[in-house]
């Protein structure tokens, strides 16, 4: 029940965090200042999420602490070419003709295969420190999260017109 509530008090953080990390046409843009703080809250709920719901013993933390520390900054970078998408479709979303469509469905296709080839080049590392059950069980919640960011983002995002 306290991991339930925990993933609420999440996905409100992750709504909040999804809203603001959106462009909108007429809103001002988030300085990068505030998009890191966002992004900072956001990683510091992550990491409690997945913290009470692996419950690590100290020689699994030891070891899954550090991975997931290299793992998440690899996240963050793709989450910053999605970000650029996102400005740009909002920059061409009146105006938007074939090949600019083109381009930015490109740019997304493009992130999402670096994202499942992230999964599979950490893999092995979360493997060997965890084990393949429990490596598999963190894939499963760090999944979740990741939907629950992109569900709420593409709520954000109206389609082209």
């Amino acid at each position: 029940m306290r991991v339930f509530v925990r993933l609420c008090l999440l996905c409100m953080l992750l709504m909040s965090v999804a809203r603001a990390q959106t462009v909108d046409v007429t809103a001002t843009p988030l300085s990068d200042t505030d998009i890191q703080l966002l992004r900072s809250d956001l990683q510091s709920g992550k990491n409690r999420v997945i913290a009470d719901t692996m419950k690590f013993s100290d020689s699994e933390s030891s070891a899954f602490w550090p991975i997931y520390r290299d793992f998440a900054r690899d996240q963050h970078a793709l989450g910053d070419e999605r970000l650029s998408v996102i400005k740009d479709y909002a920059q061409h979303l009146e105006t938007m003709n074939d090949a600019t469509a083109k381009e930015l469905s490109q740019r997304m296709i493009d992130i999402e295969s670096k994202t499942v080839n992230l999964r599979r080049d950490y893999w092995p590392k979360f493997e060997k420190a965890l084990g393949a059950k429990r490596a598999a069980k963190f894939y499963q919640v760090d999944n979740r999260l990741s939907l629950m960011i992109n569900v709420q983002l593409a709520s954000e995002i109206p389609l082209i017109p």
